[in-house]
Formats: C-alpha cells, sequence, structure tokens
C-alpha cells in the first residue's frame, strides 16, 4: 500500500518561507513523477509544481515561478516543496502527488495561512 504523508505547513506571514515534504511509504520512490498540488477555499484543486523520476524538467504554475522550488532526495524517499516570499494567495491545502503510469496516489495534505 503506498502512502504520502506532507508535512510543513502551518501559519506564516507574508514575505515568510516554508517548507513542506513528503515521505512516500511502500513503493518505489524513484519511480514516481512527483507533483505538488494546492487548494485553496472555494478553489479547484491545482498543480503548482512537479518534477520528473530523475528530478529533472520541473515545472511550476505561472504564480509561483521564482518563489517556489520542488525537489526531491531518492534515497529519502521524499520530496520538497521550498516556498519563498509567500502571499496571501498562496493560502490553501497543499497535497502530495505521486504517478507513475496509470498509477496515481495523494497525500491528505497540509494546511499553508499565509497572514497579511
Amino acid at each position: 500500500q503506498v502512502q504520502l504523508v506532507e508535512s510543513g505547513g502551518g501559519l506564516v506571514q507574508t514575505g515568510g518561507s516554508r517548507r513542506l515534504s513528503c515521505e512516500i511509504s511502500g513503493g518505489t520512490f524513484s519511480a514516481y513523477t512527483m507533483s505538488w498540488y494546492r487548494q485553496a477555499p472555494g478553489l479547484e484543486r491545482e498543480l503548482v509544481a512537479v518534477i520528473n523520476s530523475a528530478g529533472g524538467r520541473p515545472n511550476y504554475v505561472e504564480s509561483v515561478k521564482g518563489r517556489f522550488t520542488i525537489s526531491r532526495d531518492n534515497a529519502k524517499n521524499t520530496s520538497y516543496l521550498q516556498m519563498n516570499n509567500l502571499k496571501p494567495d498562496d493560502t490553501g491545502v497543499y497535497y502530495c502527488h505521486a504517478q507513475r503510469a496509470i498509477l496515481r496516489y495523494w497525500g491528505r495534505g497540509t494546511q499553508v495561512t499565509v497572514s497579511s
């Protein structure tokens, strides 16, 4: 059973930083494309960042480019989302996602709240 567990969420002031972690268990982490999604209240879940299984080709939604960095440590079975210069619009529940071919897995999410 593949499980994803996020951590690192919390309350942060505008302009602050936060690093989210996503640890995967029960699967071959190095085989998965890892992504981070977020969902703000009343809005649909959106893709924030994605990184391929080898750690290359990171892609970001336009609104976070230059502020967020996705990375992974295959030795630790963990993906990270470093978030800098946070804005109130970044508030939401952040979800970790792993995909390998048609197999997709989600974490339960971690809340990030950016105060103005």
